[in-house]
């Protein structure tokens, strides 16, 4: 079996990200194959503690996919500051003697982006609306890569890795069953407030769950990483909580129209059409604006933005919210069928080094310097009496559930199969009693011993 056959029946999808399904990536001929172990957002140590634990496993898969895309340069990018880490890689590469390169970056965001990435490692700049692969390359985060070294053994993607962050006594590490309640996985650290919200991911894109309700039927899946904890009176959650029309008065009477927004745009500066004041601008008069040529002139670099967080978390001095506006203003322009053309050929801007954001001074911004850890985390197995399997834990159409009611299943079988398409498979961790299946996904219970 090639290696994308064994990664598509093994159900690998990217884990740093939005899930998209890793046979097809990979599916492709690459000058350069870049391995994003930057840690994109603050607070989040599964990366880090993957690169110090499995150095060798990571490397000698790298060479793998490095053969297999006909690569002529591999390279691990993670920023500069994570010591062990980059000695624990150093050492591997220099014991396999293998040709894999690590490229150190300062510690900014959203440094762990993938075009940002792109551009930082070979200077080339990943077209509007673009993949890597339009400039020869292909980008794979580092718990991918593992994932990978797994389906060459033919073990399916069943179990994540994730770390336990913030208003915690010390973070953790996890290894969860897919489908464990994250109640449970939070139950593993010790929290230092007793009504708190949990942001599955990084504090700048990550999706807030500010309500019991939400907390209870959140679960673990092949994309989550981590799981920050929050007091529920932070200014994160209460900043979430803002309905659209709220943020809509107030980019009417409040916006300044001084361009931080855009000036620190991390898409802007790799020369992409993205201007967020000029949204701010324009978003309260949607509904007067009848001309499509007028309402693409205000309102269309929206489809350009990455929703990275740096315009609203860090830039705007008047604490508004141009990214959810551009969030809204691109469902407005698929409502009215707009597609703005996409610029193939984009240029970074010189100021681009000098306009980096420090992810200290961004942490610091966000109100979360007191969570900040540096020591090792301590590795916990979580073992659930019951797990909710998702069918839909990638980019692309849901898997079709693969087991039937009163079923009994082992860890690593099949419980969704891919969907024609775009799709993955999904696997259960857990072994037990399907006792619930629906399109959504399938509760599977630990049998009894």
């Amino acid at each position: 079996m090639g290696m994308v056959e064994a990664i598509q029946k093994a159900g690998v999808v990217g884990a740093g990200g939005a899930g998209f399904p890793t046979h097809v990536k990979l599916n492709a001929k690459a000058e350069y194959l870049i391995i994003n172990a930057a840690e994109c957002e603050p607070l989040i140590e599964t990366d880090k503690y993957l690169c110090r634990t499995f150095p060798e496993r990571i490397v000698s898969t790298v060479l793998k996919m490095k053969e297999h895309l006909g690569a002529a340069h591999a390279v691990i990018a993670l920023k500069g500051k994570y010591i062990k880490e980059i000695e624990a890689l150093e050492q591997a590469i220099t014991a396999a003697g293998a040709d894999v390169e690590i490229f150190k970056m300062r510690a900014y965001y959203p440094a762990g982006d993938e075009q940002v990435l792109v551009h930082q490692v070979t200077g080339r700049v990943v077209p509007e609306r673009g993949l890597p692969l339009n400039v020869g390359c292909v980008v794979e985060n580092v718990g991918t890569v593992l994932s990978i070294a797994d389906a060459l053994e033919d073990k399916p993607v069943q179990e994540k890795y994730l770390s336990v962050t913030g208003a915690v006594k010390k973070p953790v590490m996890c290894l969860a069953p897919l489908g464990t309640p994250i109640r449970e996985v939070l139950a593993k650290a010790e929290l230092l407030v007793k009504r708190y919200a949990v942001i599955m991911g990084g504090p700048m894109m990550g999706k807030m769950l500010s309500d019991e309700a939400a907390i209870d039927q959140a679960v673990v899946t092949k994309t989550t990483g981590n799981l920050l904890v929050l007091p529920e009176d932070h200014y994160l959650v209460r900043r979430a909580v803002r309905p659209v029309s709220q943020m809509m008065r107030q980019a009417a009477t409040a916006c300044l129209q001084c361009r931080a927004c855009t000036d620190l745009c991390p898409r802007s500066l790799l020369g992409h059409h993205v201007e967020p004041h000029m949204v701010m601008r324009s978003i309260w008069r949607k509904d007067s604006i009848t001309d499509p040529a007028e309402f693409e002139r205000a309102l269309g670099s929206a489809v350009n933005c990455s929703s990275c967080g740096t315009c609203e978390m860090f830039s705007c001095p008047m604490g508004l919210s141009p990214r959810k506006m551009n969030d809204y203003a691109k469902t407005l322009l698929r409502e009215r069928g707009i597609q703005p053309e996409k610029n193939q050929n984009p240029a970074a801007s010189g100021e681009i080094e000098h306009r980096r954001i420090p992810t200290e001074r961004l942490i610091a911004r966000l109100g979360l310097s007191a969570y900040v850890y540096h020591g090792d985390l301590e590795l916990y197995r979580v073992e659930p009496e019951e797990v909710f399997v998702p069918m839909s834990q990638h980019i692309g159409k849901p898997a079709v559930p693969a087991v039937s009611e009163g079923d009994t299943v082992k860890a690593g079988d099949l419980a969704g199969a891919a969907a024609e398409g775009l799709s993955a498979n999904i696997y259960t961790g857990l072994g037990g009693t399907v006792t619930e299946v629906t399109p959504q996904g399938i509760r599977i219970r630990r049998r009894e011993a």
